[in-house]
């Protein structure tokens, strides 16, 4: 016979797994025994680990259930007939390098208690290439989130980490993504680093993983959204048009972070780029704001912050444009003049905007705005400062930002994936996978009949394509206002130039923070970006 307390434990699961809804319940029902492989897969095999909690957002409790495990996805040239086929053929001479490629990917699924299928389904991941989205989920979305310092160098362990109450789970069920063999993601299989890492594959390897996902828990009919930052955007506008065109999976929205979409604009190195200036005017707005935050400004400081932007974007449009634009025929005249207004906005000596051609690349800025002070200031958040390595160096040499707050979102993340999701991976987890030199930046933009392998990677034609396909699509743009990394211009200057229709542009939003790169780390902005995000799915799930 049953003990009472044992049938209240096997009921209160039951019950726990109904109010979770249908698709859950059963799937918890007929989930496998995580430590046998099935199907097809050789190396990997799919897994969950379940458990529950609560978190209050706008003074409201939501219960959930977290779900953390992998599901296995195989690289483009995967048939699973021929597959099947090969491993019911008796092999026992085949070692690991004749298995055709296939990637574990992790995940972290939150569905509100009591939800229903119809609840908005939102695919959250970050950038790099190749980064874990440990940075969106302990610090912007998730139930739980880290606080760290935002005016210096975050004191080491213990790190608080709190109620999240700008969590997304009020208005969507959240699945959180680590790239493939980032986090506790893997890869393996000959050619593994070729099938997954790249601009089309990392792609293909997200649509099949939201294939799956939405096979598993039944989520084929809810209202669907893309939410990725930095990189994380270049991967949507390419996932977008790959979900609608080989999966027929139109999305209600996708939700631009921190956006770069052509690299050609990336303020980074664009002296290896000559002849393409772009960068330098779309990067501008943001050395203007970081050198007015840091009141090195010459003369009077403007009073507000947006005001002056507007100001120092139009300059970039028009002046400065055109003067880039000439090149050589530039007359001496013409470049003093341009330094001078330049001068003024970035604070920078006109003698060094001369000496740099007019033309400062982000690490220059970086290393050379409070050079006199001693200081490198950040390029993630370049409200961020911190000393100088080498006061000769030409362009900034670390990131004061990212090691002022990284150690606190690994530690933050790992004690929770173990402690509080119970996921028991073997293996350490990857903040980065290490996919370079191995990353193919090669795209085959639609219509194109080959992957284009110029110097740089320009995915605004798949973002066009499926706005134009899908014309109910709808997307938000949004970013900081101090990040240097993708400056919030150079996503203003892409949406601008997608080639769509005009009665398409109205399908576009924008929304700016004073923030950085990880808008998030700035607590009212993060309650802005939440509080934008939730009207934007709210307006656009029908």
């Amino acid at each position: 016979m049953i003990k009472r307390r044992a049938l209240m434990e096997i009921l209160g699961s039951a019950v726990l797994a109904l109010l979770a809804g249908p698709d859950i319940a059963a799937d918890e029902a007929k989930s496998p025994d995580p430590g046998k492989p099935t199907g097809p897969d050789r190396i990997f095999h799919s897994s969950e680990v379940t458990s529950t909690g609560s978190v209050s957002i706008g003074g409201k409790a939501v219960a959930y259930q977290a779900i953390a495990g992998t599901l296995v996805v195989h690289g483009p040239a995967w048939d699973d007939v021929a597959w099947r086929e090969q491993a019911a053929a008796p092999s026992p001479d085949k070692d690991k390098d004749g298995v055709p490629p296939e990637a574990s990917i992790f995940y972290t699924a939150y569905f509100k208690q009591g939800g229903g299928t119809p609840r908005p389904l939102m695919f959250i991941y970050n950038g790099g290439p190749g980064s874990a989205t440990l940075w969106l989920h302990m610090g912007a979305f998730g139930p739980k989130r880290v606080v760290v310092s935002e005016d210096g160098h975050t004191p080491p362990a213990p790190y608080p980490v709190i109620n999240n109450a700008y969590s997304l789970l009020d208005v969507a069920d959240l699945v959180f993504i680590d790239a493939p063999g980032a986090g506790f993601s893997r890869i393996a299989g000959k050619d593994k680093e070729k099938a997954f890492w790249g601009v089309d594959n990392d792609a293909h390897a997200f649509a099949r993983f939201i294939q799956q996902f939405l096979n598993k828990y039944g989520r084929w009919n809810s209202p669907k959204y893309l939410f990725g930052e930095s990189y994380g955007t270049t991967r949507s506008a390419v996932l977008a048009n790959e979900l609608a065109s080989s999966f027929s999976i139109d999305l209600n929205g996708v939700i631009l972070l921190s956006t770069i979409l052509n690299f050609d604009l990336s303020v980074d190195s664009p002296s290896f780029n000559p002849g393409v200036d772009s960068a330098y005017v779309t990067a501008l707005p943001t050395m203007a704001a970081t050198a007015w935050y840091h009141k090195r400004l010459p003369g009077t400081r403007p009073a507000e912050l947006e005001p002056f932007l507007r100001e120092v974007e139009q300059f970039a449009l028009s002046d400065y444009a055109a003067a880039l634009q000439q090149g050589g025929r530039l007359d001496g005249a013409g470049r003093q003049k341009i330094a001078e207004r330049l001068s003024g906005y970035l604070g920078l000596p006109v003698d060094y905007l001369l000496k740099s051609d007019l033309r400062v690349s982000g690490g220059q800025f970086s290393q050379q705005l409070q050079l006199p002070g001693g200081l490198t200031t950040g390029r993630i958040d370049t409200r961020f400062s911190g000393p100088s390595l080498d006061l000769l160096s030409k362009e900034a040499q670390y990131d004061p930002m990212i090691t002022s707050v990284g150690s606190a979102y690994v530690a933050a993340w790992n004690d929770y994936a173990r402690s509080t999701l119970r996921f028991p991976a073997e293996d350490g987890f990857k903040i980065f996978a290490p996919v370079f030199p191995a990353w193919d930046m090669a795209h085959q933009a639609p219509g194109m009949p080959m992957p284009f392998t110029g110097q740089t990677t320009n995915v605004m034609l798949d973002l066009a394509t499926v706005m134009k396909q899908n014309p109910n699509l709808k997307v938000l743009n949004t970013g900081g206002y101090y990040d240097l990394a993708t400056p919030y211009f150079e996503g203003v200057f892409e949406m601008e130039h997608l080639p769509i229709p005009d009665t398409l542009r109205a399908n576009i939003e924008y929304k700016y923070f004073p923030s950085g790169h990880m808008v998030y780390l700035n607590e009212p902005a993060l309650g802005g970006l939440h509080d934008t995000v939730a009207d934007f799915v709210r307006r656009t799930s029908h």
